[in-house]
């Protein structure tokens, strides 16, 4: 993974180097050639309420362990929050932020040697009256003290000038031959890296990974490799010496993770999904677009855009693809820490194969019949399980996602969520969610392939299957033409027979059907000729594939698919209603 990372950045052309990394700023303090202070602009979109500023590429940039290091209180260079740079809603007792102040402005005033715009700024900054003017100006465009804030002089940002580089490493050299090593440790021996098998010598902190704050992570960037107890350790290694990466390795992979998370990251439900391929595609041939988005941004359902594109890489009309291969990543945030729920890579033939199986096993009727229902969105898909997004845990929501991209089965407490659900829909409020019932389907669909069952017979398809085996789902199909009966006798009755009757008829038929069909000679009776001969060729039909198989209590797979004969029976008799069939 960590290479594969690093292979990314260096093909995207990523700033790597140690000690700079790119940065989103806010706002910026104007001041002319001399220095003084003329206003405060806001970067980046200011009409849009969520700006987060203008993306600067090349940054200084401190690692936590240099900042700590030392009996100084530190802080970055050229690039601070507002509080730090202008003591922007600072307290008079706030000495955290009033150190960093003047530590700041100390890195100004000694940057000022080589490029003497920087120095004007550290006077400035000097100033307290020119600080008061500064604040007042940041606090009347609703600045906040964490904003991130830079400088424009005479025209120019120094952050975009080299001026400054060379002795910035300077610098950071001497904060490497100050640093402090834990007790006891001495140089550290060469290890292999994790990231590229080169001898190297490891860092002992590693940088953070940002963006996962709405995933829980948190807002300063969580780490993704750290051994601050005992118990993670082995052999005596002091800190990520346990795993050993090299400096420069490091801020790949955090140049890397921070970039697909900020540009491909999804959000979904608690994780953070981002996805990548060897050879740039365009985003009209990403199957994992289809995938989230579903069809209402695609003029063509995913199902066939996904067979297409399969199709084309199988003939050969795009070798550019057959050689590519995906990585995807599957993260949240804990502690602190990247949690790294999942990582999966393959060629790109399979990933398109995969998705199109996804879409295939998921389709079923639309809910009023006569057609398909839409190609549904992955979070449809994860919330059919669930009565709010936010219950799903992120476990979850990083399997169902292996099971779309990796064509796996679906776990049998996912169809006991989603069936759970279906209940409700049927007898609270009297509608089908298409991603619940396409759920239920899909999961038979990759258990009978699995046993290698009969396509015929055994699987399911997206419409009625009147010659489906199942008992229960003949059961099913039984429940949906009684109470369909019951409609067509008495009009609307209120609590009918599918409040009544259906939780029961789900588990334990045998004890049920016997009822509801002595009620239905009543409703019989009620209706003309032609409609009631259709309703007892209907009725007996499905008895003669019951036979004497009545089951007398149904397991959770089989009340499943109870449900299922339910549902397709229902958008069947939608399709060509029981009148225009008897007076045919």
């Amino acid at each position: 993974m960590l290479e594969r990372l690093t292979e990314y950045a260096e093909r995207h052309g990523l700033e790597v180097e140690p000690g700079f990394k790119p940065k989103e700023i806010r706002w910026a303090v104007v001041c002319d050639d001399e220095g003084r202070f003329l206003d405060v602009m806001e970067l980046g979109d200011a009409g849009d309420r969520k700006n987060r500023g203008q993306m600067f590429p090349t940054c200084p940039d401190l690692g936590f362990s240099e900042l700590v290091a030392g009996r100084e209180t530190r802080c970055h260079f050229l690039v601070e929050t507002a509080a730090v740079v202008a003591l922007h809603g600072v307290e008079d007792a706030d000495l955290k932020n009033r150190e960093k102040h003047r530590y700041f402005v100390g890195l100004l005033r000694q940057a000022g040697e080589v490029m003497p715009e920087v120095g004007h700024v550290a006077r400035l900054l000097g100033d307290p009256e020119a600080l008061v003017g500064i604040r007042s100006r940041l606090a009347s465009l609703g600045a906040k003290a964490t904003d991130k804030v830079t400088f424009r002089a005479g025209g120019a940002f120094p952050i975009e000038s080299s001026a400054w580089h060379d002795w910035w490493r300077g610098f950071r050299r001497t904060l490497s031959a100050d640093k402090v090593r834990p007790r006891g440790a001495g140089l550290s021996p060469p290890m292999r890296c994790f990231a590229s098998g080169d001898l190297v010598e490891p860092v002992q902190t590693h940088l953070k990974i940002e963006g996962l704050a709405g995933v829980g992570g948190q807002p300063s960037g969580d780490a993704l490799v750290c051994f601050d107890k005992e118990s993670f350790r082995s052999y005596g290694l002091q800190q990520s010496s346990n795993a050993a990466v090299s400096e420069l390795a490091v801020c790949s992979y955090r140049a890397a993770l921070n970039d697909l998370i900020r540009h491909h990251g999804r959000s979904l439900a608690g994780a953070k999904v981002v996805h990548w391929f060897k050879s740039q595609i365009p985003r009209e041939d990403d199957p994992l677009s289809w995938l989230e988005e579903g069809e209402e941004e695609q003029e063509r359902n995913a199902q066939h855009l996904a067979r297409e594109l399969l199709e084309s890489i199988r003939t050969g009309k795009r070798p550019d693809l057959a050689a590519n291969h995906f990585y995807t990543l599957t993260l949240s945030g804990a502690a602190g820490r990247v949690m790294v729920r999942d990582f999966m890579d393959g060629p790109f033939e399979d990933l398109a194969g995969n998705i199109h199986a996804w879409f295939v096993d998921l389709a079923i009727v639309h809910r009023e019949g006569g057609r398909l229902a839409p190609d549904p969105k992955f979070l449809a898909v994860l919330g059919a399980t669930v009565r709010d997004l936010k219950d799903l845990p992120p476990p979850r929501v990083a399997k169902m996602w292996r099971v779309a991209v990796h064509k796996e089965l679906i776990p049998g407490d996912v169809l006991a969520q989603a069936l759970s659900r279906t209940r409700v829909d049927i007898l609270d409020v009297g509608t089908f969610n298409h991603a619940r019932m396409g759920l239920l389907k899909a999961y038979h669909i990759r258990q009978a392939k699995q046993k290698g069952g009969n396509a015929v017979f055994n699987e399911l398809a997206p419409n009625l299957n009147e010659k489906h085996p199942s008992p229960a789902y003949q059961c099913g199909r039984l429940m949906a033409v009684l109470a369909n009966l019951q409609r067509a006798a008495l009009g609307d009755v209120g609590a009918g027979v599918v409040q009544r009757y259906y939780a029961a008829a789900g588990t334990t038929p045998a004890l049920i059907f016997g009822r509801l069909s002595r009620l239905s000679q009543f409703h019989l009776a009620k209706l003309a000729p032609g409609l009631t001969h259709w309703y007892e060729s209907k009725i007996a039909g499905i008895w003669g594939r019951l036979g004497d198989a009545l089951p007398t209590t149904l397991s959770l797979e089989e009340q499943s698919l109870f449900a299922l004969g339910y549902y397709q029976q229902l958008a069947d008799m939608r399709t060509r209603k029981p009148k225009e069939e008897a007076c045919e």
